[in-house]
């Protein structure tokens, strides 16, 4: 079932950082959440695929995946579970902690004792909640990634004034002269130049290359 929603650009969303696996048992069932952070519907499939060839004898694998971007892209699957015990379980496990770009599967091995609907839905959204936890929830930030230009004997100063305000840089490049290349939340970019410029007076080179999301804190 395809769930699409249209997603203003965001200056942050939380996902997950880590692949993870947790199991639990429910009644002799045995449930295990796979979970991996993902970019694309891409490679949420092959991730969901991996996961159904490396428990090819299991019961069920359930799954639900949910991409940001342009559009939110939301899918999930009961795998031959009764309709909305499963996945759409799992998949709001995830939109209420707000995730996106993450891929979650819920494997599961029958014990031969019935849960019932009620039992199943709480069975897997409990593991999904599990997955998510070992997986590391983090957020991240829409940051610009800027150049800094200045003199060698300049350098010194701009990053650390630079460090000082916590925006995280990437290792200096060294030429003609030196390169500081940091990252800044979209809304501090103004500020961002006014520090570099009275740290050089006025002699840097700030280059703006574009935007891209990245962890600021986890």
């Amino acid at each position: 079932m395809d769930l699409d929603k249209e997603l203003v650009m965001q200056k942050e969303y939380r996902t997950v950082l880590n692949r993870a696996a947790v199991e639990m048992e429910e009644k002799k069932s045995k449930f295990i959440a796979s979970v991996k952070p993902v970019s694309n519907e891409e490679e949420a499939l092959d991730f969901i695929n991996s996961v159904r060839t490396e428990y090819y004898d299991s019961s069920h694998n359930v799954y639900a995946y949910r991409i940001g971007g342009d559009n939110i892209a939301q899918r999930y699957s009961d795998d031959g579970e009764p309709s909305g015990t499963a996945g759409l379980p799992v998949l709001e496990v995830i939109r209420k902690m707000e995730l996106q770009d993450i891929a979650l599967v819920v494997t599961r091995y029958f014990g031969g004792v019935p849960l019932g609907a009620a039992g199943l839905a709480r069975a897997y959204g409990k593991c999904a909640s599990m997955g998510i936890e070992a997986a590391r929830i983090v957020k991240k930030s829409l940051c610009s990634e800027i150049g800094v230009v200045v003199e060698y004997e300049l350098a010194g100063r701009v990053h650390s004034v630079i460090a000082r305000r916590g925006y995280p840089t990437g290792k200096p490049i060294y030429g003609q002269d030196v390169e500081i290349t940091a990252f800044v939340p979209v809304d501090e970019v103004e500020a961002f130049c006014g520090i570099v410029n009275g740290a050089s007076k006025g002699r840097a080179i700030v280059d703006i290359k574009g935007n891209v999301y990245i962890i600021l804190e986890s």
